[in-house]
């Protein structure tokens, strides 16, 4: 019997090494699965296919647009929608969650926090401010959207009341990764989308789509934090977090392979950022003062 409180869309691109994964672990919820693909050229369609889920094609521009083409383009019927990337699964625990989910007991809720356990070449990210992490993946379909004021860290919104689920997980692991040279890359094309984007709020064309809270729910926190971030000096900003990433945030205490995930992650890609963003502006200033001559 199909699923009559939620369904779930999924994001993918030559994910044929994770999706299989994925599927399986929702697959005795019987909830309609809509599959958003970016092209792949690997069995990843038919992977969806195998397990009876919709899908459309879009070209891939960066993950808020996608996200936001998902929701437009695919007519889910249920009340509620979930948001997954592939590379994500869904444990037990917060399998029997979905699976004993009442509509009738969130009447009032526009909005579900799951937390979720990042792991990068096998090892748990445990500490430096990565677990706990609650995401809104669960939200009333029609009410969340996809947050376009986000050039790469995408994130759903809703308006209207939200709920943390501190327990039951979704455990989050790129096996691409293994490689160390495609998190590089990924990295550095990454680097280019956030620099602009920056670059885009210094000129006023981009504003936050939330209200910065530090004691508000996941999100209104972190915007909070990111409006912080932007104040901070360019190239000394990524040492001062690094720093309490590792120091107060106890990244120290992690696997090897975990510190140097923090070490990549949390100051040479945040450094990287930065040259881009001061590369641009010289050469922004060098133009103007050579139109101006």
């Amino acid at each position: 019997m199909e699923n009559k409180n939620f369904s779930f869309i999924i994001l993918t691109f030559n994910e044929e090494i994770h999706l299989p994964r994925l599927l399986e672990s929702i697959k005795g919820l019987n909830a309609p699965i809509y599959i958003l693909d970016s092209g792949s050229t690997d069995k990843t369609i038919s992977i969806a296919y195998q397990y009876n889920a919709e899908v459309k094609i879009n070209q891939f521009i960066n993950h808020p647009q996608q996200w936001d083409f998902a929701l437009k383009n695919f007519e889910v019927k249920t009340p509620w929608t979930i948001g997954l990337d592939a590379d994500q699964i869904v444990t037990p625990e917060l399998y029997q969650m979905l699976e004993s989910f009442d509509n009738q007991r969130y009447e009032n809720i526009n909005g579900i926090y799951f937390n979720r356990k990042n792991f990068f070449q096998g090892n748990w990210i445990r500490y430096g401010g990565y677990y706990p992490i609650y995401l809104l993946k669960m939200f009333r379909t029609g009410v969340g959207y996809s947050d376009l004021n986000e050039n790469m860290d995408h994130r759903f919104i809703v308006s209207g009341k939200t709920v943390v689920w501190k327990t039951g997980h979704i455990l989050e692991e790129n096996l691409k990764e293994n490689d160390i040279d495609f998190w590089l890359k990924k990295h550095e094309r990454y680097s280019d989308l956030i620099a602009q984007e920056e670059l885009e709020r210094m000129q006023n064309l981009r504003f936050q789509s939330l209200k910065p809270n530090l004691l508000g729910n996941p999100d209104e926190k972190k915007a909070w934090l990111k409006r912080l971030w932007w104040k901070l000096p360019l190239g000394i900003r990524p040492y001062l977090y690094y720093s309490y990433r590792m120091i107060f945030q106890f990244g120290f205490l992690d696997t090897k392979t975990a510190r140097h995930f923090h070490y990549m992650q949390g100051l040479w890609f945040r450094k990287l950022i930065d040259r881009k963003i001061k590369d641009k502006i010289k050469a922004d200033i060098k133009t103007s003062a050579n139109a101006n001559n």
